[in-house]
C-alpha cells in the first residue's frame, strides 16, 4: 500500500511535469499502441485478471526508468519520462512471455508457414531487391528461396512432417518473422506522429499502424528470444551444457509445429487470396508493405476459422 501511494504521488508529478513542458514528452501514439498489446495479451491470457494484475506490476517496474544512469552526471528528468512508456512495455512483454510461454509460442502449422513464405516473397519483390547488384543480397535471396520452395512443397503436397522437416520449417517462420518485426518496427516509427497528423483519416491511419505493432509485439519478442537461444551463453560457448541446451531447444521448435497436413485445395484457396492482396498492393501501392503483410498475418487466421467452420457444415 506504501509503495501503491508512493507511485501514484509520483505519476501525478510526472503527469504535472509532462503538461507543463514546452516539447511533448510523450506522444499519443502509446495509446494504441498499449491498445494493441493489451487486446493480444487478453486473446492469450483469456483473464481481465491476468490483464490488469500484468499492467499494474509492469506499471510498478517501469519506474526503475527514473533511476539515474551508471554514468549519468547530469539528471534530465524529461529525457526518462520519454523512454518511460518503453519501459512500461518492455516489461509487460517480458511477464506475458514469462507466464504465458506455451501459449504465445502458437502451433505453427504448414498453412501458416505457407502465408509466411507469401509474404518474404512479396516483401523482397517490394522491396526491389531482385536489382540487387551485391553478392550477398543474391546470396541470401537465394537461400531463402530454397526455404520458401520448401514450404510450399509441404504445403502442397502430403510429404511426411518429419522431426526435421518440422524443425527447418520453425526455424524459418522465425526467421522470417524476426525480419518483419525488424522492418515493422522501423517503418512504423517513420509514420510520423497523430498530433501532427494534419487530416482525420491519417491520424487513425497512424493509430491503426500502432495498434498492429502492440498486436504482433509479443510474438515478435518471442520469436526473437526463439532464435537468440541458439546462440552459446556466458559458460556455454559450445561446450557439453550447449549442447544439452541446444537439443531441448530443437524439441521445442519440434512442437511448436503441427503435424497436421494442409489439403491442396486449402494451400491453392491462401495463394489465390493473398497472393491476390499482395499484387494489388505491389502494383497500386496502397498502403506500405509492412502494414498490408502484418494486416493479412493478424486478418487472416479470423478468415481460415470461419472457412473451416464452413467447411465442417
Amino acid at each position: 500500500m506504501i509503495l501503491g501511494v508512493f507511485l501514484a504521488i509520483l505519476t501525478i508529478f510526472i503527469a504535472i511535469k509532462i503538461n507543463s513542458s514546452k516539447k511533448t514528452l510523450i506522444h499519443l501514439t502509446v495509446i494504441p499502441l498499449f491498445a494493441g498489446l493489451i487486446f493480444q495479451y487478453k486473446r492469450i491470457s483469456q483473464k481481465w485478471s491476468s490483464v490488469i494484475s500484468t499492467a499494474l506490476t509492469s506499471f510498478a517496474l517501469s519506474f526503475l526508468c527514473f533511476l539515474p544512469g551508471k554514468h549519468e552526471h547530469n539528471y534530465d528528468l524529461e529525457d526518462h519520462i520519454q523512454t518511460w512508456p518503453f519501459y512500461f512495455l518492455a516489461m509487460f512483454i517480458i511477464m506475458a512471455i514469462a507466464f504465458h510461454q506455451k501459449e504465445i509460442t502458437e502451433k505453427i502449422t504448414e498453412g501458416i508457414n505457407f502465408l509466411q513464405s507469401l509474404a518474404i516473397i512479396y516483401w523482397v519483390l517490394d522491396q526491389g531487391f531482385m536489382n540487387s547488384h551485391y553478392v550477398i543480397v543474391k546470396m541470401l535471396m537465394a537461400i531463402g528461396l530454397l526455404f520458401a520452395s520448401f514450404s510450399f512443397f509441404n504445403a502442397f503436397t502430403n510429404f511426411a512432417l518429419s522431426k526435421t522437416v518440422r524443425l527447418t520449417l520453425s526455424i524459418w517462420s522465425c526467421l522470417i518473422m524476426v525480419l518483419f518485426a525488424v522492418d515493422n518496427i522501423y517503418q512504423v516509427s517513420q509514420a510520423g506522429e497523430i498530433e501532427t497528423a494534419n487530416a482525420l483519416s491519417i491520424g487513425l491511419y497512424i493509430a491503426l499502424q500502432y495498434f498492429l505493432l502492440g498486436v504482433s509485439s509479443i510474438y515478435m519478442a518471442n520469436n526473437f528470444l526463439l532464435l537468440l537461444d541458439f546462440l552459446p551463453g556466458k559458460g556455454t560457448f559450445f561446450n557439453e551444457q550447449y549442447f544439452k541446451d541446444l537439443e531441448s531447444l530443437k524439441i521445442k521448435h519440434i512442437e511448436r509445429f503441427s503435424t497436421q497436413q494442409v489439403t491442396f485445395f486449402d494451400s491453392l484457396v491462401c495463394l489465390l487470396l493473398v497472393g491476390t492482396v499482395f499484387g494489388l498492393n505491389y502494383y497500386y501501392n496502397f498502403v506500405p508493405r509492412n502494414f498490408i503483410i502484418w494486416s493479412v498475418f493478424v486478418i487472416f487466421p479470423f478468415i481460415l476459422n470461419i472457412y473451416y467452420k464452413l467447411k465442417k457444415r
